[in-house]
């Protein structure tokens, strides 16, 4: 086996866990059934990968099988790297009739066309959506399999998920797709995170939502003995809005697993009447506000339905949910007078 196949097979098995191994050689394929049998997952780690790696020597496996089982093992385990968010626009009228067998020729014609050394694989996942593993390389040096980029689209959608991408690469890899996709550009979503379900949810609203309402929710019973009844039923009243509105702005149930939302402030230092502190100052005075948590948006919703956080919810946050992004551009709007000012939330795209 090439010492190169040889060090990218140790890599991807050290990076599956133990409890998974069995089950991903399983879906990969490239090992008998007898093969699989005779390996001892009780054992240490290190004697299990060697086992393996003799195997697919046995087998004699390349480049293009290795790189298959981190792709297999990715796209059931997509937590590894940060994915972002992009959105194809202008759409050709025949863009909606694109299908898998199309959309991977013409996608690893334009793209072995831009660069002489890439290596492209290209599978569809149960949930239809098509993944692309991409190993770069240039015009003269072979493709690192190292540090591939991994690219998730769902046919007939604008929706395109990309992690791992240098920024070298990526005028390559956006033209490329919009090529083969029969769009006329591609943008940035402004929505990224570790989890790609949970980017993807959120951006193609994959989870249980609730729309604001103007009817009261009834109010539940419960068993209490109140000293004063009214005093008790504002209280439940003010919880069972506090949730309605919590429910309303980030969802209800379980909700996507993003980690932070990111908000940019482009203003200018202020007087007490409006007046420039620094008026000879032309660039912008930029902060930023970062919002972090395991579970960001489970956290704010919690914020809101037990009354540690104002109601209704700022639209700074529910534009989160709204607008299916998690970086946001606030800037000054000057357009009232030169002492009127007011502030404009934008996403930057």
């Amino acid at each position: 086996m090439d010492p190169a196949v040889r060090n990218l097979l140790l890599r991807i098995l050290r990076k599956i866990p133990t409890g998974k191994l069995e089950e991903t050689l399983t879906k990969w394929t490239h090992l008998s059934r007898t093969q699989q049998q005779s390996l001892n997952y009780s054992q240490s780690k290190w004697i299990l990968h060697e086992n393996i790696v003799y195997l697919c020597e046995e087998n004699g496996l390349t480049m293009k099988h290795v790189s298959e089982l981190d792709m297999i093992y990715c796209m059931e385990n997509p937590t590894s790297a940060t994915w972002r968010a992009c959105q194809l626009t202008d759409a050709e009228d025949d863009a909606s009739s694109v299908e898998l067998i199309s959309f991977k020729e013409q996608f690893k014609a334009h793209l072995s066309e831009l660069i002489r050394n890439v290596s492209i694989k290209i599978k569809k996942h149960d949930d239809e959506s098509i993944w692309i593993r991409i190993a770069w390389g240039d015009h003269f040096s072979k493709p690192n399999h190292l540090k591939p980029t991994y690219v998730v689209h769902y046919l007939q959608t604008p929706y395109v998920f990309i992690c791992n991408l240098s920024s070298k690469n990526k005028l390559l890899l956006h033209q490329a797709l919009v090529l083969a996709t029969k769009h006329g550009s591609i943008k940035d979503a402004n929505l990224s995170g570790r989890s790609f379900h949970a980017v993807r949810d959120l951006l193609m609203g994959h989870y249980n939502k609730t729309f604001p309402t103007s009817h009261s929710r009834p109010l539940k019973e419960r068993n209490l003995s109140p000293t004063h009844p009214n005093i008790v039923k504002e209280h439940i009243e003010q919880a069972e809005k506090r949730q309605q509105l919590a429910r309303e702005a980030f969802g209800e149930g379980t909700v996507p697993k993003l980690e932070r939302a990111t908000y940019t402030l482009e203003t200018r230092f202020r007087g007490g009447s409006g007046i420039d502190t620094f008026i000879d100052s032309e660039r912008p005075f930029k902060t930023v506000v970062t919002f972090e948590s395991k579970s960001l948006l489970a956290s704010l919703r919690h914020c809101v339905s037990s009354g540690m956080a104002e109601s209704p919810v700022s639209p700074l946050l529910s534009s989160i949910t709204q607008k299916g992004r998690n970086y946001f551009v606030i800037t000054d709007k000057t357009n009232k007078g030169p002492d009127m000012t007011t502030q404009s939330f934008r996403s930057n795209v």
